[in-house]
């Protein structure tokens, strides 16, 4: 049986449930600057902040928009999905390293960590957009870290909702969990190694059985 060194996690989405907050606020933003592109809210899943203002805004308003997203985010509520909480700590007590690896810039993570101060402390560390040369669907994120957790990709599992950060963690080239937490199971099952639809009645038993199959 393979030893389980690291989990890494994506944060929105897979750990808290704020992807419908997320939606309505980039809908909003899509409307509003990008009509031309209907499906903006859903396109910009699981990228950088960066990434979206290069991709889909002028110059000109980048700082305009990061000022709506960051005050956005002040006020956001930050909702754990079913039983992550009670599985982080699980992992925890067997020893695995546990980090979340995000496209959120360490901004976000300061408003989080207002919000709900005992949450992030249950990381061993916290990877943000910073931290990263290319934004999700690149593997880059996941590959810091594994590297971070001082583990081979063989010792580590990702843990991820959307399909830009399933395809991060299959292109790193480590067994990916998807969680059908914003996408149907059938939409995202060829997209990663295993679904479940949240965290509610997995532990570490249960997860090495999924990974040693």
């Amino acid at each position: 049986m393979r030893n389980l060194k690291a989990a890494l996690f994506d944060l929105d989405g897979t750990l808290i449930a704020t992807e419908d907050q997320y939606t309505e606020f980039w809908g909003a933003m899509g409307r509003k600057y990008r009509p031309d592109v209907p499906t903006f809210a859903y396109d910009i899943k699981g990228t950088t902040l960066t990434n979206i203002l290069s991709r889909f805004f002028a110059p000109e308003l980048w700082e305009e928009v990061t000022e709506a997203i960051t005050n956005f985010e002040k006020t956001m509520d930050y909702p754990c999905v079913e039983g992550a909480e009670e599985f982080v700590k699980d992992l925890k007590n067997h020893g695995v390293k546990c980090f979340v690896v995000t496209s959120s810039p360490t901004l976000k993570m300061e408003s989080l960590a207002k919000k709900e101060p005992d949450f992030l402390k249950m990381f061993d560390r916290i990877l943000t957009a910073e931290d990263f040369s290319a934004s999700k669907p690149d593997p880059d994120c996941y590959l810091k870290g594994a590297q971070a957790a001082d583990a081979q990709l063989d010792e580590c599992i990702v843990f991820e909702d959307a399909f830009t950060g399933l395809q991060a963690g299959m292109s790193a080239g480590i067994f990916t969990i998807g969680l059908a937490t914003g996408n149907p199971r059938e939409a995202i099952q060829d997209k990663c190694n295993y679904v479940i639809d949240n965290f509610e009645g997995l532990n570490y038993e249960e997860l090495l059985k999924i990974w040693n199959k």
